[in-house]
């Protein structure tokens, strides 16, 4: 298995109006979301990318799109990887949603919260950590277990993957913070995922590169999917 950035697209002009853009489908990057997309290319600066992976949105393919092109990769855009279906609540204020009954089950029980006319966020996890550990073999497949790649997509999203990846019920998702522009990394292994950042904003990612493996006579050389007793030294 690989590792894998978690990119939250850039500010958005519906984060800046404070409206709940869901899958609206002409949202775009402000000016600030502009400049974040391009600073990743330097904050990736020293990390080899194996891939791209996007939500069809436009918000994540702006964002993605200054370090696609500085690579020279492909986008491969993941339906499974899409906002959450909001329904009725798309495109309305947060200053107004928050005053309606479902905003609590959505704090407190977002297992059990689905939205009038959309999904339920159970069922938004449940196909967007399919579609990450999908790509995830694909890429290890192709590219080795010290692959490197990176998706981007949405907060909600990204905190229902987090939660999977941290072993933490849906229902406490909440607790995880996820900023626009912001990068969270998980590496999948054969029997647990480590999470190595979250909501990480710093100018320097070359620290979540795995080591180079070192084989070993007769094994297949791969991540360990033990944790270190006593917490990691380092490298």
């Amino acid at each position: 298995m690989s590792t894998v950035i978690l990119l939250r697209h850039g500010k958005s002009t519906a984060n800046g109006a404070g409206i709940l853009a869901g899958r609206s489908p002409k949202v775009n990057l402000d000016d600030t979301g502009r400049a974040q997309a391009e600073k990743l290319v330097e904050r990736l600066d020293g990390v080899p990318l194996a891939g791209l992976v996007v939500s069809p949105l436009l918000r994540c393919k702006q964002t993605v799109g200054p370090l696609a092109a500085a690579r020279d990769l492909a986008k491969t855009v993941e339906p499974g990887l899409s906002e959450v279906d909001y329904g009725d609540w798309t495109g309305k204020e947060l200053k107004h949603l928050a005053k309606e009954p479902l905003w609590r089950v959505v704090q407190a029980h977002a297992s059990a919260a689905v939205f009038p006319g959309g999904e339920g966020l159970a069922q938004m996890q449940a196909r967007s950590v399919a579609a990450v550990r999908a790509h995830d073999r694909r890429i290890a497949a192709e590219h080795g277990d010290h692959a490197v790649w990176l998706l981007c997509s949405h907060g909600d999203v990204i905190k229902a993957i987090l939660a999977d990846a941290l072993g933490q019920h849906l229902d406490a998702f909440q607790r995880i913070v996820v900023d626009p522009a912001s990068i969270s990394v998980v590496r999948y292994t054969e029997t647990r995922p480590f999470v190595m950042r979250v909501n990480d904003h710093s100018g320097d990612l070359r620290g979540i590169v795995p080591p180079a493996p070192k084989p070993k006579r007769g094994k297949k050389a791969g991540p360990s999917s033990d944790a270190v007793v006593g917490g990691t030294t380092g490298r």
